[in-house]
């Protein structure tokens, strides 16, 4: 491995790993009331659940906005970047699923610029305005940092995977060995969602994930919460 891949390979595990402080322990996506409503009761129902939410909804929709972002990055196009960091915000389908990723990618490009800063970064950041959700901020800083996009969109939609799968694992329960499980089950349809991704203009974007966008909502009101989403 050359010195830059394994830069750029230390610096994905960094960044997309739990212990990156970007507080995404706190948020469940609306796992939370899957759960009390008896959607998800245990780890098939989770797989199953999680499977959806990565091929037809918020994973494969993050993973465009995330190519998109990181392309206008790289090209210096601070227009098209602010227009798809724009577009990524206004698409989020509830209140709590926006503070979750509004505040994640704020949180991740202020590390970035405090522990992992470069030349382009400020400039970047500054172009997005206030809108910079979790994708668009990986995919900048990616950009900045020079990192392949192909391996940014699938260990993003890993590490989202993760934080779902420990959301799930807290809420039913689950152990730690089923948890690895759905994980295991779910390595081809992360795959497969990144590869689309990667591909996809932003007119493919799209959801049909319609259950798991109420449940996103219906936990606004829940009575019982653990989690802020």
């Amino acid at each position: 491995m050359q010195e830059s891949e394994a830069a750029a390979l230390y610096r994905l595990m960094t960044w997309l790993s739990p212990s990156f402080p970007v507080g995404a322990f706190s948020y469940s996506s609306g796992i939370e009331w899957a759960v009390e409503a008896g959607d998800i009761g245990n780890a098939a129902d989770l797989r199953g659940w999680l499977a959806s939410m990565l091929a037809d909804g918020p994973g494969f929709c993050d993973g465009v906005f995330l190519a998109h972002a990181h392309r206008a990055a790289s090209s210096d196009d601070d227009a098209g970047l602010r227009g798809v960091a724009e577009l990524a915000a206004a698409l989020v389908p509830s209140r709590e699923r926006h503070l979750e990723t509004s505040a994640q990618g704020r949180a991740f490009v202020e590390i970035a610029r405090a522990a992992w800063n470069c030349a382009s970064l400020d400039r970047l950041a500054s172009s997005c305005g206030d809108a910079i959700v979790y994708p668009i901020a990986v995919g900048l800083v990616s950009a900045a940092h020079a990192i392949p996009l192909a391996s940014t969109v699938h260990a993003f939609l890993h590490a989202v995977t993760s934080n779902w799968i420990s959301a799930g694992a807290r809420l039913v329960p689950l152990g730690q060995t089923d948890s690895q499980r759905v994980l295991a089950q779910l390595e081809p349809v992360v795959g497969a969602t990144a590869r689309r991704a990667l591909t996809a203009s932003l007119d493919d974007l799209g959801s049909a994930t319609f259950r798991a966008d109420l449940a996103s909502m219906r936990h606004e009101t829940q009575y019982t919460r653990l989690f802020r989403s």
